[in-house]
């Protein structure tokens, strides 16, 4: 039986885009040395000859997400440390807040290691009491394996407004998933959030 949220979370696609063929980081650099406008293609990729930050050769994950955060103006930002044991698990359980109509945005921080990564992109689907009411995708980008003058990313999704009004007022359950062109999970996680007319 799929899980929660298994049909709606799936990428938006563009009709006659194929992924281009992989290559890999050593054959990126090495592309046609000569060429400035591939080497400014290649540099606003990231890719440089910056030592390669060392990685666990028993460690397959191509792309490590490490914290999620909400953004809220005039508020602290709530981190979620996604390296600390059981924080995953607790997303469900423990909902946080958000105050109706405020303006917000999400943020992920995350490494890329092993290979170039094509096309990673966020998708969402928020229900209320088991009903859609919203399905956001948010396309983050193609990153080369963290170097040593760069050691993790960072990406701030767009700003969006929490509903408002008594009817928005209440539980929400959601999930979510970063995915890529090759259509790898990198990470899938269920949490949940209340709307409130006030701060809490």
């Amino acid at each position: 039986m799929a899980s929660h949220g298994d049909d709606d979370l799936v990428a938006s696609t563009t009709a006659g885009f194929k992924v281009g063929e992989k290559k890999t980081l050593a054959e990126y650099t090495k592309l046609d040395q000569e060429d400035d406008s591939l080497n400014r293609w290649k540099a606003s990729l990231g890719i440089s000859n910056s030592p390669a930050l060392p990685v666990d050769p028993s460690d397959t994950r191509r792309c490590i997400i490490l914290s999620l955060g909400l953004e809220v103006e005039g508020r602290d930002d709530f981190i979620i440390n996604l390296t600390a044991p059981g924080e995953l698990e607790k997303l469900k359980s423990r909902p946080f807040t958000i105050k109706e109509g405020a303006t917000f945005r999400m943020k992920a921080v995350f490494k890329v290691q092993h290979e170039v990564l094509s096309g990673l992109k966020y998708l969402q689907v928020v229900k209320r009491n088991g009903i859609r009411v919203g399905k956001d995708e948010e396309m983050i980008g193609s990153y080369p394996p963290n170097t040593e003058e760069k050691r993790e990313y960072e990406k701030k999704f767009a700003q969006d407004d929490a509903p408002s009004g008594m009817m928005a007022r209440g539980h929400y359950n959601a999930v979510s998933k970063f995915t890529d062109d090759d259509g790898h999970t990198h990470l899938k996680f269920e949490w949940s959030f209340d709307i409130t007319k006030e701060w809490k």
